[in-house]
């Protein structure tokens, strides 16, 4: 199987030994994304901005493969609390308007670089 990593400028840099994404039998595993700024590799503040941000870092990965939101067909979110669920599922949801992809939902001890969400994405060509 052939395997090929996918990166671009457009999604901040992996923040350890990982790949944005991997292309891999016609699916693209796309790592968590985190609510971090591209241009300054920083944190943007508050769960709302954070997970907008997460998803346009994911949008620009999901490009750089050829694919967009509608390719998605399985997503992770984790959350630093459960509290956030509805207001993360609404910004989700402007993303996946039609035929949504399965998906799991978990709260989580902590998160890298101290975020507040973390999204990431199977996608399928």
């Amino acid at each position: 199987m052939d395997k090929k990593v996918i990166a671009t400028k457009k999604a901040p840099a992996a923040v350890g030994p990982y790949s944005q994404a991997i292309r891999a039998g016609g699916l693209l595993f796309v790592s968590g994304q985190l609510g971090l700024d591209p241009a300054t590799g920083k944190l943007v503040e508050g769960v709302e901005a954070q997970a907008s941000l997460a998803l346009d870092n994911m949008a620009a990965i999901l490009a750089e493969a050829g694919m967009g939101f509608r390719n998605v067909v399985k997503a992770t979110v984790l959350l630093a609390s459960m509290d956030d669920f509805a207001l993360v599922n609404a910004i989700y949801a402007k993303r996946f308007p039609e035929n949504p992809p399965a998906r799991a939902a978990y709260a989580v001890a902590r998160l890298p670089l101290g975020g507040l969400v973390e999204i990431e994405a199977i996608a399928a060509e």
